[in-house]
């Protein structure tokens, strides 16, 4: 369990060629337990790998949640989803892997499934079921914010391998973003990329105007 302070504001920004904790949570908007697990895993990924912040899909990141993590997978590798060089596979797991395309090495890191938030700070769960619907005092409210900040200096000076399983693994490299050709729906008139196309009655049409045909096999 942590001890609570008023010196719960510190950062670990001692990490070469990593951005600080700070970038990731004014990008996010706030700080929160999810973003900083995001944020250990992809800086020891990074380490891990001997690498810089991705700027031209050097590398590649696979992500198993939607969560706030991702955001600081963001920020700290420079994958991102406009680069095609982060992907998002929806198995609702806090696992992350990092893959490095010059030298062929990934390495995933899962949560441990004995890590639990509410265990650094039990009063935490009283607090945030109030605070989320909004019937929190805000004096409770100031005291949650500071729960959650304490508890995200406490993660991030935790030695990666005790909250995550990591393994190097071997996956395959997905090649790198394509540029599509653009056509024209039949429907509403608006361009689209053609590998996303599907026709109907003949005519190309996009996939927000298609009308799918299926017997419910």
């Amino acid at each position: 369990m942590i001890k609570m302070s008023g010196e719960c504001s510190r950062e670990n920004t001692g990490v070469n060629q990593i951005a600080p904790f700070s970038e990731v949570s004014k990008f996010h908007g706030h700080v929160c337990p999810g973003l900083t697990i995001g944020y250990m895993a992809a800086r020891a990924g990074m380490e891990e790998l001997s690498v810089d912040r991705d700027i031209d899909e050097e590398l590649v990141t696979i992500v198993e949640n939607d969560g706030c993590g991702v955001d600081a997978v963001q920020v700290v590798t420079g994958c991102t989803i406009g680069k095609g060089n982060l992907i998002y596979r929806d198995y609702g797991k806090q696992a992350f892997t990092f893959i490095c395309r010059d030298s062929g090495k990934a390495v995933r890191f899962v949560l441990k499934s004995d890590f639990n938030i509410e265990d650094l700070d039990p009063e935490l769960s009283e607090l945030r079921p109030r605070v989320i619907s909004g019937t929190a005092t805000d004096s409770e409210t100031l005291d949650f914010r500071t729960r959650i900040n304490c508890i995200s200096e406490y993660i991030r000076e935790m030695p990666a391998e005790e909250m995550f399983d990591i393994k190097h693994v071997k996956v395959e490299i997905p090649r790198k973003a394509r540029i599509f050709n653009s056509v024209k729906c039949s429907k509403c008139g608006e361009m689209f990329a053609e590998s996303r196309a599907r026709m109907e009655n003949g005519e190309i049409v996009c996939i927000s105007c298609y009308e799918e045909y299926t017997r419910g096999w």
